[in-house]
């Protein structure tokens, strides 16, 4: 596929220009919300032109993209976050690679995390992953034990939680993606009332192209966006 060179630097303008009028009118400070560039499938070349423009934070769903983008991106700087569904037997590989996992939503995984990190002497920073949707074919923990997860991995004290993550009930109905935005702030705004010893959850990472901006107006702190910057996938 032929790309135009200034397509991914056009792209980067209108969408910070997006989130950046969607945080002035939402009365929020403005450089409130960063932009996550979502990279499932998306070629080195594409990535990196994305990273010449000023951007640094990706995401990707799987380690082992992680792990390809990691050797195709050599000598880029940049943070990547895993944002997909992490299984208790890639913990060894995305140690490695990704420098936050926002997808922790049960103790089993956070058992293994905590026993790879303590042998490699490492800490890693870490979103719980909530599923407002109620939908059963996403992943996340149930926000009812939300609360109780986050006070139970207090224990571990070399998993960082920052916040939390979230993907909004995809549906036109501007009403139910609203009320998915509104749970998980209310549910942080809970876990710094009861847990404000252990972190301040300051991130909110909850927004995709299509409702990136009801996401800022109830708090989002990260956008994770694909396709409003690489197009659709192949």
């Amino acid at each position: 596929m032929i790309y135009n060179e200034n397509e991914i630097a056009q792209r980067i303008a209108t969408v910070r220009a997006q989130i950046e009028r969607a945080t002035e009118q939402a009365g929020r400070e403005v450089g409130a919300v960063s932009l996550m560039l979502v990279t499932k499938t998306v070629e080195a070349k594409r990535i990196i032109q994305a990273l010449e423009c000023g951007e640094h934070l990706i995401g990707e769903n799987k380690v082992q993209e992680l792990q390809d983008k990691q050797a195709r991106l050599e000598g880029q700087r940049y943070e990547a976050h895993l944002i997909g569904h992490l299984q208790t037997n890639k913990v060894k590989e995305v140690i490695g690679y990704a420098q936050c996992i926002q997808s922790l939503d049960r103790l089993k995984l956070a058992d293994k995390l905590q026993q790879r990190l303590e042998f490699e002497d490492k800490t890693i920073e870490a979103l719980v992953q909530v599923n407002t949707s109620a939908e059963a074919s996403k992943f996340g923990v149930a926000p009812d034990k939300a609360l109780a997860l986050i006070g139970q991995l207090r224990d571990y004290e070399r998993i960082n939680i920052r916040g939390l993550m979230t993907i909004a009930t995809y549906t036109e109905d501007e009403r139910e993606i609203r009320r998915c935005f509104q749970l998980l702030k209310t549910l942080q705004q809970k876990a710094q009332q009861r847990y404000g010893d252990y972190g301040d959850f300051k991130t909110l990472s909850m927004g995709m192209s299509k409702d990136m901006k009801i996401a800022i107006e109830e708090g989002s702190t990260i956008v994770r966006l694909g396709r409003a910057i690489f197009g659709a996938r192949d």
